[in-house]
């Protein structure tokens, strides 16, 4: 599992705190994009040095409660399981003060090899990625950045 805490911007919801769909794929976007990071495999590292990208494959969000500008948002993604080339991710955010549900979903990431013609074909993840995903250590919860 891995969390981090943000902060509801304004847009990423309306005025009666219904956050808008893209967003919930953004904030888990982020997190598992900041868990890549801490682990020593960000997304810009992987494509300039391997070629490879985690892409999505699939994504399915529902909102559940409410969330409005400024709230302090915990978002958390948990590993379901971890295939040849795939990681299934059960996602869910909170309100950070009360811990009441705001959304929660699944995704699923495809390990993929960038052709030379840009094209996308799913290969193994490598065992160094299988084995930071697994055992992630420390990294459960960062705090928010500073941006």
């Amino acid at each position: 599992m891995y969390s981090r805490e943000l902060t509801v911007s304004w847009g990423e919801s309306d005025p009666f705190g219904l956050v808008y769909y893209p967003m919930m794929f953004t904030w888990f976007n982020e997190t598992e994009h900041e868990l890549l990071r801490a682990l020593g495999f960000p997304t810009n590292k992987l494509i300039k040095e391997t070629r490879t990208a985690f892409v999505m494959g699939d994504v399915h969000f529902r909102f559940v409660g409410p969330a409005a500008y400024g709230d302090k948002v915990r978002t958390t993604i948990q590993m379901n399981k971890m295939g040849e080339s795939t990681i299934h991710w059960d996602c869910k955010a909170v309100q950070a003060s009360s811990g009441e549900v705001i959304t929660e979903g699944r995704a699923i990431r495809i390990y993929a090899k960038i052709l030379d013609d840009g094209n996308l074909k799913a290969c193994p993840i490598p065992d160094n990625i299988r084995e930071s995903l697994s055992h992630p250590g420390g990294l459960i919860n960062l705090p928010e950045k500073d941006d």
